[in-house]
Parts: C-alpha cells; structure tokens; sequence
C-alpha cells in the first residue's frame, strides 16, 4: 500500500516515530510482570524479517512462540506494533486474544487465515479491521521496529467485541502475569 508513495515524503518524515517505549508493553501500568521467552524460527531478535512476510512479499504473518508462561495463566494475548510508524501512537498490524493459557505458537500466516474465517479471536488492527497489516513501511523512511509482544493473563476475557489497543490495554491491566516481546526489522530504501 504504501510502496508507492514517493521515497522524499517517507525521508521527510523520518524523524516522526513513537519509539519502542510506546509500544503496549510498555504502558507504565505493566510494570513488575514476570517475563516469557519470545522468538521466533523465520528471523533472530532484532533481525531482518523475510520479504516474505511483508507487504512487498507474501504478506503472510511470521511464526511467533513463547515458553515460560506462569502455571495461573488463563489466557494468551499476542500484540504486533510498529513503533517507528510516522504517527504518534505505534501502528497495531494485529491482535490475537482468547489463546490456551499455555506455552504455544502462532504458526506461519495463522492471523491470515483468521481474517479470512472471521475468528472472534482476532482484535482490530489500526486501519479498525479484524485482519492482519504486513509491515508496510513507507520509502526511505528508515528501518522499523516490529514488536512482537506476549501477555500471559490470569483471566479468560469475555467475548463480545473484538479489541483494538486501548480495550486491550484495558484488560491487560491488572491481569498481566507475564510477558515478553520479539523485535523484528523492516526498511524499505525505495519503491519496490
């Protein structure tokens, strides 16, 4: 979407980024959570992501796992936010709430194929869709920061409307047991 858009207006804006402390992991209300191991077997921590998993490739959304998840967790939520966005608030590329309380993965384009079926487990991203965004950045406005974040919840939540990122917030506080993050990188240097 955004691969067209002339490689000038990204450099212009490239110093207007919210920056890995926006990022929902780590809301001041968070604060004292026990820690999960994030990773992932596509790229290494801070490494690049596959073009594959990007908007310039097949869109799909990574493989993501996390272990250590605390014995009274109910409920898995997982959270991907660019925190180099040219807004003031992380762009949110998905949501994925309802998980087993457990050790588990989120398999290779599984957030495609729950757009697709219309799971109630996916949230709203920042275009107000129940989808997935590939990372997407805009020409020449430098690397991106995708953060893959994991909250172990000691609640099951209610169904009803899928979140968007202040009612998720909402239900992390307070709940969160653990979490841990996953950082992968993207740049696009000019139009693909």
């Amino acid at each position: 979407m955004l691969e067209r858009l002339p490689s000038s207006v990204g450099h212009a804006l490239r110093n207007v980024r919210p920056g890995l402390d926006k990022i929902l992991l780590h809301d001041p209300a968070l604060a004292g959570a026990g820690s999960l191991l994030v990773h992932s077997r596509a790229f290494a921590y801070g490494g690049p992501l596959p073009l594959r998993y990007t908007a310039d490739g097949d869109g799909l959304s990574p493989p993501v796992q996390w272990l250590a998840v605390p014995d009274a967790t109910r409920s898995v939520a997982v959270v991907i936010e660019d925190a180099d966005s040219p807004t003031p608030r992380p762009l949110v590329h998905g949501i994925v709430w309802n998980l087993p309380g457990e050790d588990g993965v989120l398999g290779e384009g599984v957030l495609n194929a729950m757009a697709t079926t219309g799971s109630p487990d996916l949230g709203r991203n920042s275009y107000l869709q129940h989808g997935y965004l590939p990372p997407d950045p805009p020409p020449g406005h430098g690397p991106h920061h995708y953060a893959f974040q994991v909250f172990a919840l000691d609640c099951v939540p209610e169904r009803g409307e899928a979140p968007g990122r202040g009612k998720l917030l909402d239900l992390l506080r307070g709940h969160t047991l653990a979490s841990g993050l996953l950082i992968g990188t993207y740049q696009r240097d000019r139009p693909s």
